[in-house]
């Protein structure tokens, strides 16, 4: 049997962990997961159910007439009586709670944002379909959003980051042990994260056959299964040309034969490992910034933009499916592009 892709992997893992996810939820709720399956992802078919589970927990904990069932025997009829009052008074419940294990859980903006998010589109599906006569989730509005400061590296520290990556002198006496075995490997992948843009994702589904030097680019899977080609430039070849020299001599586990960045374990890398090592370099380099692998595509991004000032052309490239989410993330640029354009016109020639 051929090894399936990556990404038709997690996918798949996805599904049947969905499907254990959405049993624990009242008999009805199949039927929304159903009905939005064309237009998501499994993943955020996942961020839904764990979304609604916490609702439906609320209201077990909460509400007077629901405290006393089984979740299993919530049905729409209850999910009628529900008002404003009582989705605000959730909202409330989310900033602070404890889950199933006992454990503290804060919800932030954004975190509540999602929940009441995920609640709207689950009120909207039954009311659409007239299985709910009343849409309480569409009264209440959303959590405002404070802008986060874009955090990304200069270009100065860009460079400082694949010095350290490469060199590894400023690494504790255990971590250089690892590092004499895996720093090829570590700049290939630092330095395809900061020349492509690319989500940590794409990364480590990439496989060795969507490696293609004669016309510099890497064929990926961006959300929803889209295959496009992204290309790469001098830098990213060199270090990729380095790791696959060294790549061809590993052994990996069966099951992973295709992958391109092994792991010590010579298994497939997963994206908590890639997290890891980004923190690893990043904090020497950086300590005052939080730096992920999402912060080296936004620092792609801002190197994109300066460099074009094409706003289109960055949203392509980064797989942004709206423009806008570019333009809101690149906003500060554009203050900074109009603020460089004051002296560029001349009214008078100067006498110095």
């Amino acid at each position: 049997m051929n090894q399936l892709p990556y990404y038709e992997q997690i996918d798949r893992e996805n599904v049947k962990k969905l499907r254990t996810m959405i049993r624990e939820l009242p008999p009805f709720c199949p039927d929304f997961f159903r009905g939005i399956e064309p237009h998501t992802s499994s993943r955020t078919r996942i961020a839904y159910a764990y979304d609604l589970k916490v609702f439906f927990d609320f209201l077990k904990k909460e509400n007077p007439v629901m405290g006393k069932m089984d979740m299993k025997d919530i049905t729409l009829s209850h999910l009628d009586q529900i008002q404003v009052a009582d989705l605000e008074e959730y909202m409330e419940y989310l900033k602070y709670r404890f889950n199933d294990k006992n454990q503290e859980v804060v919800n932030k903006e954004r975190g509540i944002m999602r929940k009441i998010s995920c609640l709207k589109s689950f009120y909207n599906y039954y009311y659409r379909r007239e299985l709910l006569k009343n849409n309480p989730a569409a009264l209440v509005k959303l959590p405002k959003l404070h802008e986060k400061e874009i955090i990304r590296l200069d270009i100065d520290e860009v460079a400082m980051l694949l010095d350290e990556v490469e060199k590894g002198e400023s690494l504790t006496e255990k971590q250089k042990a690892f590092h004499n075995k895996t720093k090829v490997r570590d700049l290939a992948l630092l330095t395809l994260l900061l020349g492509t843009g690319i989500r940590v994702s794409e990364c480590v589904g990439l496989d060795i056959t969507d490696v293609d030097f004669r016309n510099g680019g890497i064929r990926i899977h961006r959300k929803g299964g889209k295959e496009v080609t992204v290309y790469f430039g001098v830098e990213v070849e060199d270090a990729l040309q380095d790791y696959l020299d060294e790549r061809t001599r590993m052994v990996p586990v069966e099951g992973h034969e295709n992958a391109l960045f092994l792991s010590l374990q010579m298994k497939r890398m997963s994206v908590r490992s890639v997290e890891n090592l980004v923190k690893k370099y990043a904090k020497i380099v950086t300590p005052l910034k939080k730096i992920t692998p999402h912060k080296l595509r936004s620092t792609y991004g801002t190197s994109l933009y300066r460099e074009t000032g094409d706003i289109y052309l960055v949203a392509d490239v980064l797989g942004h499916a709206d423009v806008n989410t570019t333009k809101k993330h690149y906003a500060a640029l554009d203050d900074e592009r109009r603020r460089s354009a004051r002296d560029k016109v001349r009214l008078r020639e100067s006498e110095y």
